[in-house]
């Protein structure tokens, strides 16, 4: 397993978290022993890694690194669960986990992968829906820019905004992940961060300013982003990885919320299970149906988690970020 050993000060290093082993207990009534084969390491988990006010505790010190799992009954006690049951859970860094089969979920990998159900038919996905359905809920015609287009996120966001007969431009660190966005995921044109033309970008791919912003990064571009809202316009607010190691992020163009009538809202996809039967099931279909494209990028092996994640908070994954166990 590994746990957190120590609270990052400004970025994350490898010196902050701890490889260790532990004996399983043996399986009491009621519970079952999980295989896990992937790991998901999402952006968020860099805020439990502090200690300061958040909208869920901190992540405990010396305890098993917390986040999304999906693999293997190995052995049960449980009536609910079956040797060979696939299923996905919370079960953290950890290759064998025991549980009593709170919070877990069987899934059917017949038609959509295993690692798919942490990504595009997971949380990430459920969050993409949610966020642009519920906040953004845009018209046919109308225009949606997504932040850090290419990620697990951000690219089911533009796939289904694309659905609804919106213009969707993206933006994204990189013309090999621009093209992608384009090319692999149908948006209508991307921008390249990276390339140090933001302003003149945005406004040359929004020539009919833009209605809905699915916000996952903050700083720049959210500042340039409100500066060419439309009025009326949603702006879901899914994350801010600019900031996720302590720095400031100053918005020069606030004033926007109030000229242009903005609404501008923060969410957090786990308070709305509500949603999620339905998200699931449409996302889920869409991916079984060739119709919802997406990428991964495994790292492999439970040692290569804490780069990896360090490399997901720097933009160096390309779609979901996982780390294959088995």
């Amino acid at each position: 397993m590994i746990v957190l050993a120590s609270r990052p000060k400004g970025e994350v290093t490898p010196q902050n978290f701890r490889l260790q082993e532990a004996t399983l207990p043996d399986l009491a009534d009621g519970e079952v022993l999980i295989k896990n084969h992937f790991l998901s390491l999402d952006p968020y988990m860099r805020g439990r890694m502090d200690e300061s006010k958040s909208y869920v505790p901190p992540q405990p010190l010396d305890k098993v690194m917390e986040g999304g799992t999906a693999g293997e009954v190995v052995a049960s006690k449980h009536p609910g669960f079956s040797v060979g049951d696939k299923v996905i859970g919370r079960l953290g860094w950890q290759l064998f986990a025991i549980s009593n089969g709170t919070g877990l979920t069987k899934v059917d990998t017949t038609q959509v992968p295993l690692s798919a159900y942490l990504g595009c038919v997971g949380m990430p996905g459920v969050t993409a829906w949610y966020g642009l359905n519920q906040i953004i809920a845009p018209k046919a015609g109308e225009t949606v820019v997504v932040s850090a287009a290419s990620g697990a996120v951000g690219s089911v966001v533009g796939q289904l905004a694309k659905a609804k007969g919106c213009r969707v431009v993206g933006v994204a660190g990189g013309p090999d992940k621009c093209r992608a966005v384009v090319e692999e995921y149908g948006f209508d044109a991307c921008i390249d961060y990276k390339a140090g033309n933001l302003a003149a970008d945005l406004k040359a791919a929004t020539p009919d300013g833009i209605d809905g912003y699915f916000e996952n990064t903050g700083g720049e571009i959210l500042d340039l982003v409100l500066a060419r809202m439309n009025p009326f316009g949603r702006i879901a607010v899914c994350g801010l990885i600019a900031s996720y190691d302590g720095q400031s992020i100053p918005v020069n163009n606030i004033r926007a919320i109030l000229i242009s009538r903005l609404t501008m809202r923060g969410f957090i996809i786990s308070e709305h299970p509500q949603f999620w039967p339905q998200a699931l099931q449409e996302l889920g279909a869409a991916v079984a149906g060739g119709k919802l494209r997406y990428r991964e990028t495994v790292a492999q092996g439970l040692a290569s988690a804490p780069e990896a994640f360090m490399g997901l908070l720097k933009g160096r994954n390309f779609g979901k970020q996982l780390v294959k166990l088995v």
